[in-house]
Parts: structure tokens; sequence; C-alpha cells
């Protein structure tokens, strides 16, 4: 991903913040010599520099994985800039968060750990209901899917929010995107402009 220096982030603790946020991605792989990608919740170790998934069994992209370098591109909140909010003068871009994560795929299949995968995810993304669901699905339900792990060998994290720009041109993009309901991007335009 071609990452100009003041769009690049480093810290760990706000990229591995912002992969949890923005955890389904698209995995994308060769299979048959052709390029394929798959939409897909993840979850993330960086401790261990392991990021997990699982997709369904149906789904032959995992079938040619094994031991295979993939990518997995997770996408946070975007929008356009129009120049026209610019003091000074500019060309149409885009706002955006985005991170890239390179790996070796391994897919398995073992009961114990999908049924460890599909538990966990189930608890982080029903964590924010006042009533959350708890597991409850036959074990053989996990015959229908297949679980990928990558042993994470690079992560690059792009923000891309106007730092580039004027004080006063971000300004006129934060005010922009508050009146379009663009607010997780006016909050990250804010926290880039604090630690700037």
């Amino acid at each position: 991903m071609y990452i100009p220096k003041h769009f690049e982030i480093h810290d760990e603790a706000e990229i591995k913040s912002f992969i949890e946020a923005n955890s389904f991605g698209q995995l994308v792989s060769i299979h048959d010599g052709a390029i394929v990608s798959t939409h897909m919740p993840f979850l993330i170790d960086m401790d261990n520099k392991k990021l997990i998934g699982h997709m369904a069994k149906a789904n032959s992209q995992w079938q040619q994985i094994e031991k295979q370098k993939v990518l997995v591109s997770l996408q946070g909140p975007h929008a356009y800039v129009s120049p026209s909010w610019y003091a000074e003068p500019g060309v149409p871009t885009w706002n955006y968060q985005t991170v890239h994560i390179e790996g070796i795929a391994e897919a398995f299949t073992d009961t114990e750990r999908l049924q460890e995968v599909v538990d966990t995810l189930t608890k982080v993304n029903e964590s924010m209901f006042e009533s959350p669901w708890q597991p409850d699905y036959a074990a053989t339900m996990l015959r229908g899917i297949v679980g990928i792990e990558l042993a994470v060998t690079s992560i690059q994290c792009k923000f891309k929010l106007s730092q580039n720009r004027s004080a006063q041109d971000q300004k006129n993009v934060s005010n922009e995107f508050s009146k379009t309901g663009q607010g997780n991007l006016v909050q990250a335009m804010a926290r880039t402009r604090r630690k700037g």
C-alpha cells in the first residue's frame, strides 16, 4: 500500500484498536491462478502476531490457501472531500482509514478451534447489545465452516485525514463532514490533530 509519511500510523495500540473496531474485511489470495477475495470477520492477536477468522466450507478459496502469503484489507470510515471546502487551492480527494495485514495462511477444521473462534467472535460482536445472545447452536453446524489463521508478517496502517492540508482546511473539511453525518471521520480527524 502506498503510504505518504504524514498518513502512516506506527502506534501498535492505535492499530490494534482500529483493527478491533473495523474487523470485517477482505481476505485476498490466489486460487487456480486467479485473485480471489472473501469478505469475513477477523480476530487479532497482536501479542502472538495472529489473525483468525472463518469462511464457509463451500467457499473454495480455502482449499489452496495453505502456506500461501495472503492479504487482509480492513477499512474504516471514509468520505469524499471536495476542493470547494478548502481555503487554499486543492483537488478532489478522499479521506479514509485502512489497515493491510499480510501473513502466511493456515486452514483448519478442528471442531474445538472452530468453536473457540465462533464463540469469541460472537462474544465480541454481541457485547454491544443490551441483551447479548449466548452461543447456543448444534456443534454439527461447525462442519459448514473452515477456520483461517494468518501468521502475520506485516501490518501497514494508513489514516488519510487531511494531515497534509493547512489547519484551516482541516477545520473546513471537518465542518463539512459534520454536516453530512460523517461523525466517525470528524472524531478521527480530531484525534489525529491532537497527536500532530
